[in-house]
Formats: structure tokens, sequence, C-alpha cells
């Protein structure tokens, strides 16, 4: 099955395929630390894709940090700190340095995935200690000093600003926005025959109108509306704008989109007959 496939069967859909990128990121020669930069504007689409990676790589291990929670106080000592045993003058580790030192500790058995989210929001000093971290596969903590397995570990960063220079030199960047290429969605492959050619092309025409492109299932969704529930344009703006996560509502309004919905409509009305067209829809129950 392929890495498309795998994640959108773990909630990351999309049109673009991340096989290439992930092989050359994880075949990468050498001993240096594998990071990924998940880029793009899309926000938490970022987040979506880095949990279904280690879903669709099937890590045995997947951390997760987001730097934008508020850190929680932390715990009281359950007894006064003991001179005699080491350690015990210590504070307990925060959020972030306990996903670090976890994941670290984690791949030196087994292959293990840390996501670290919303990094904007992280001092610029953590960004020194990531870039250092990435060089080094070393770090250290007021608890010592851990080590990352070379092939085992795989840092994942997301941040809404770019990153740091040094930290974004040694990173594989990948871009997660939707892609707004129009696919070859072909009749056949729905069941349909080459009569339905032409509505598969009126639905290119639209899309191409609103600078969009559904996913496989979105398509598939809207069709399915398309064939068995929509007989006006304003349904058809409704059905488009519902099943399709990136169609941006102006677009659709927009008087360049009027004469594709309404190709639309005639291409359906044609492959369907004028009969079962005009007939109406069951009501919402």
């Amino acid at each position: 099955m392929s890495l498309r496939r795998k994640l959108a069967e773990h909630g990351f859909e999309s049109n673009d395929d991340y096989e290439h990128a992930i092989r050359c990121l994880l075949e990468q020669p050498g001993e240096r630390l594998r990071v990924l930069h998940v880029d793009g504007l899309a926000g938490r689409r970022k987040t979506a894709f880095a949990q279904a990676l280690g879903a669709a790589l099937a890590y045995p291990k997947v951390l997760y940090h987001d730097f934008s929670d508020a850190a929680p106080a932390p715990a009281p000592r359950a007894a006064p700190a003991d001179p005699a045993v080491p350690g015990t003058d210590e504070p307990p580790l925060g959020p972030f340095e306990r996903a670090m030192t976890e994941a670290c500790a984690y791949s030196e058995a087994e292959p293990t995935l840390l996501i670290l989210d919303q990094l904007h929001e992280a001092p610029f000093a953590e960004h020194l200690r990531l870039h250092r971290f990435a060089e080094s596969r070393e770090w250290s903590n007021a608890l010592g000093t851990v080590q990352a397995h070379a092939r085992n570990f795989l840092l994942v960063l997301l941040s809404e600003q770019p990153l740091y220079h040094s930290l974004a030199r040694c990173s594989f960047r990948v871009w997660t926005d939707a892609q707004r290429a129009w696919q070859d969605f072909r009749p056949t492959d729905h069941g349909l025959g080459p009569e339905a050619t032409a509505l598969f092309e009126a639905l290119a025409g639209l899309f191409e109108v609103l600078a969009a492109a559904p996913t496989p299932s979105e398509f598939t969704q809207l069709l399915d509306d398309v064939l068995h529930r929509v007989r006006s344009e304003d349904m058809l703006r409704q059905s488009v704008f519902g099943r399709v996560e990136q169609v941006e509502r102006a677009r659709l309004y927009s008087p360049e989109a009027l004469p594709r919905l309404r190709g639309v409509l005639d291409e359906v009305e044609r492959l369907l007959g004028a009969s079962t067209w005009s007939s109406a829809p069951d009501p919402v129950r």
C-alpha cells in the first residue's frame, strides 16, 4: 500500500505523494539525526500530517509536545530532598525536557518519532539546543545527557514561523497544504462509462475556476451528491463547499463560477435524463 493511502487511513488525505520525500529522509547516509520540517500555511493540517505519518510508518513509539500548551506546575515532592540520594535535590523535568529524554531513551531499543509542535512558541534558546541536538544527537538537562539512536530516531518539527536558519539547514522539508491541481479522475474509477466523461470535464472546469482540487474521497462524496441529490446551482454550491476542504466560499459565489456551475448541472441532466433530473429528491428525514 502506498504511503499516500496509509496517510489517508490515519486521518491525513492529500493529492500529494510524499513517498519519495520520506524515503530520501529515512535513507540518508551517515549518522546524522533524521529531522523532518513539516511546512505549510494550513496550521493544524501540519499536525495531522505528522501524527498520521507516525501511524503510517508504524512507529512503535510516537511522542508529542506542543509548545503552545502552558506548562503544568511542578508536582510536589513526596519527601524532602535527601543529600545522600543523588538527584533528589533536582526539580522534576518539564514536559519538553521529559519528551526529549524519553524519546532518546526509547530510540535505543526501537524506532521512535518525536513531534515538536508550535515551535515558534519556544524560547530561541531551545531552537539553539535543538540545532545542537540535530548535529550531535546528544540531549543534556539537569538529569544528565542522553543520546538519540541515529537510525531509530525521527524528529518532526512544526512551526507557524520560519525555522531558525541553522536548524532548517539540517532538516528535510515537506509542504502539506492541499494541492490545488486537478487530479485525473476517471468515470471508470467510479463505476461509470464514457457517457460520464463530459460531466467529469465540467467538474474539472468548475474546480479550475475555484482554484481548488478535491482529494479522492472528497470527489467520491461530491460525485454521489451530484448524481443523487443536487438539482440546482445553490445545492451544487452547498455540496462543493461541504465536501471539499480547500474551497473558498467567495470564489464559489463569484460571477466567474456561475457558468461552470450551470455547465455541471447541464451535464448531470444530460447524463441522467430529463425525467430523472426533474424528479424531486427524497425529503430529509
